[in-house]
């Protein structure tokens, strides 16, 4: 695709199924991962050798990073191997701005459309932490926020 809303890059997937380790550490796993960089970590249910039930542990990083999320992983979990594939991808042109609302200012993520048109994208932690200041629900607060980056437009 030739447009310059769109950004092309490559990233590094790396991938394990671990099938004896808890919840807990898998989730602490998450967190460090992606506190340590990793753009996305997810956990696919599946079933290894001899039905046993397990995850599927995938994680995707700029290479520059792919070394120390590897080790990360080594040491975290109980997986003996890590399968590393290179793909390149496609992303929207995106931006961070601050969207001021009645209840305080909000994160927002704005990516431009191939068309040139925008979305508006309120940012996880921005808006829990607003709905926690206002004991309103999440709900609320990304609704507020939606509604002036429509105003703002």
């Amino acid at each position: 695709m030739n447009n310059e809303n769109i950004l092309h890059d490559t990233v590094i997937k790396l991938e394990t199924n671990i099938d004896d380790a808890s919840p807990e550490v898998l989730g602490v796993t998450m967190d460090r991962l992606l506190k340590a960089g990793a753009l996305d970590v997810s956990y696919t249910p599946c079933f290894m050798k001899k039905n046993r039930p397990a995850f599927m542990l995938t994680v995707i990083c700029h290479e520059d990073e792919a070394d120390e999320l590897e080790e990360l992983i080594f040491l975290e979990t109980t997986t003996i191997g890590i399968r590393k594939t290179t793909w390149e991808r496609d992303i929207l042109r995106r931006d961070k701005v601050t969207v001021p609302t009645p209840l305080g200012d909000v994160e927002v993520k704005v990516c431009t459309l191939p068309n040139g048109k925008t979305r508006f994208y309120p940012e996880y932690e921005s808006v829990k932490a607003l709905s926690e200041k206002h004991n309103k629900t999440y709900q609320e607060i990304f609704d507020i926020v939606k509604l002036q980056c429509e105003i703002k437009r």
